[in-house]
């Protein structure tokens, strides 16, 4: 029997994720559905404690649901081992965050290059898509520099390039201009719309920022662990 061909990168049905607090069992999501076309640039907005970052860990595979079922790329990462899930995300997902999450003893070539430490590729191959992965985020000229010597729009530059070294499936990006002043804001939105629009790459951004989220192609507001009908 073929497989029947869907244009949807990400398939999510019924989920629902709680954490418990105390004796207390506190639902964060309730019954979420919904579909991630390939190549979509998607923002997802709410409120602080809405369930925006449990929703975007729960695509990425860092967190299990309760109940339901996620499909990213044609793999259902539900039922996954956290070994299989670890090996899963080292090979479909790049991350994005807030505060960059490099490693300050590192050069900004040698942060980029930690994913590639996983696969089987060569040294030379490896410095070769790490300079094209800087290259793509105009900082070959500053790869031998720690991130104490970035500015923090440099930064997530260099975290932006670590995330696509591997060529993922997904970028996940979790408030990725929350720390960056306007216009390093501005440009980690541009590079991030050259990702989506001449790479394909498809795109998950959780955000407060409205001039962010103005940046995607689709928007989805979630407000106590259920999207509304705007």
């Amino acid at each position: 029997m073929n497989m029947i061909e869907t244009p949807n990168i990400v398939e999510i049905r019924n989920v629902s994720k709680s954490y418990r607090r105390g004796s207390m069992e506190v639902p964060v999501l309730t019954d979420i559905t919904f579909d991630i076309l390939k190549g979509e640039f998607l923002a997802i907005m709410g409120p602080s404690g809405s369930g925006k970052s449990t929703l975007l860990n729960l695509i990425a595979g860092i967190d299990h649901v309760d109940s339901g079922s996620i499909i990213v790329g044609g793999q259902d990462i539900t039922d996954m081992s956290e070994t299989e899930l670890a090996g899963w995300r080292a090979g479909n997902v790049g991350f994005i965050f807030q505060f960059y999450n490099l490693i300050p003893v590192l050069t900004a070539f040698e942060n980029v290059e930690l994913p590639l430490n996983l696969t089987g590729l060569s040294r030379n191959q490896r410095r070769e898509h790490v300079e094209m992965a800087l290259g793509m985020v105009n900082l070959l000229d500053r790869m031998d520099h720690y991130p104490s010597q970035l500015s923090g729009g440099e930064q997530q530059r260099v975290a932006i390039a670590r995330a696509v070294v591997i060529d993922p499936v997904l970028l996940v990006a979790d408030e990725p201009t929350g720390d960056l002043d306007r216009k390093s804001a501005q440009d980690v939105l541009d590079l991030m719309e050259r990702l989506n629009t001449e790479l394909g790459k498809t795109i998950i951004m959780v955000t407060h920022d409205p001039h962010a989220a103005e940046r995607a192609h689709v928007m989805k507001h979630l407000e106590k662990g259920i999207f509304d009908s705007a």
